[in-house]
This record gives structure tokens, sequence and C-alpha cells, in this order.
């Protein structure tokens, strides 16, 4: 889910997911709500921060941003001094791959479980720094059950064990 959508499709994916998530009412949904607000370095413990590039598709350009990786949320920041976050992609089923792009011999793909939702093209300053975003994109993605999987697996608990 990315926060700070621009686009119909966008929209209708925030609403898509907004409507799931608000079913599940997960503290961790309040958390990277709440992170969204405050100034990228305020957010304890990243896994991973630094300039990152976004392929704006729309326009053929990159985009630098100031990006903060916390517990399988990219957030967007305008620069290392703005708030609120520009945005924040939920990363939970996004495959991350290194791929080349155009004229960029190294770029990150942050591909989605699903057509519906946005594939994302990232880069960083190097190849070096790409692959660090890599390793840490994979593995905070790699910490936390994909949203439908816990879903699911709390559907398919007998029912004592769902009462509160």
């Amino acid at each position: 889910m990315h926060l700070g959508g621009r686009g119909a499709a966008e929209n209708r994916q925030n609403s898509s997911i907004n409507g799931v998530l608000t079913l599940q009412n997960h503290v961790w949904v309040d958390v990277t709500l709440h992170n969204t607000a405050l100034p990228p370095l305020a957010i304890k413990n990243p896994e991973c921060l630094g300039l990152l590039h976004q392929l704006d598709r729309g326009r053929d350009v990159w985009v630098q941003h100031y990006c903060i990786l916390k517990d399988g949320c990219l957030y967007f920041y305008a620069t290392l001094r703005s708030t609120p976050a520009q945005g924040g992609l939920y990363l939970q089923g996004y495959i991350v791959s290194e791929q080349a792009l155009g004229s960029k011999r190294s770029v990150i793909e942050l591909k989605p479980p699903s057509e519906e939702f946005k594939t994302f093209y990232l880069c960083a300053e190097n190849m070096n720094e790409n692959k660090r975003w890599i390793t840490a994109l994979k593995a905070s993605i790699n910490k936390w059950l994909p949203l439908h999987q816990a879903i699911q697996d709390f559907m398919n608990r007998p029912l004592e064990e769902t009462r509160m």
C-alpha cells in the first residue's frame, strides 16, 4: 500500500487495502500511520535509511527521496528534514530483485503480489548502495507474515482460540 498515492489506480489500491486493514485493526497499522507524521530521523531503529531515486513512470524521470525502511514499510520523504512523509509503501508480499532498466545497470524492482498493485523501481547512488537496500528490503519483508496469510491463518483457527 502506498500511503501517499496520487493516481486513481493507487486510490483504488489504498481503499481496498484500507478496508482489509480496518477489519484487521492491527497495532502495526497504527504505528505505521504514526510514523508517517514523524521526521525521518525520529523513526527509531530503522532497518535501512538513505537516498533513493524512484522512477516516476508518468513523467519518465527519477525523483530523489530520503527513505526509511522500518518493519516492512518504506517511508518516502522529500529531504532528510521533511515532515511528514510524502508516502509509504507496505512491502508485505512484494518481491525484491535487481534489474537493468534503461540506462541504469542496477535498479531495485519491487514487484507486488498481485497485478492490481503497482511495481516500483528504485535506485541508490551506486551498485553497493543498491545491494545494501536489496538485502535490507528482503530481510524486512521476510520478517513479516503477508497480510493475506495472517488473515487466512486467523480465519482457520478453531473458534475457541479466536475469542477474547
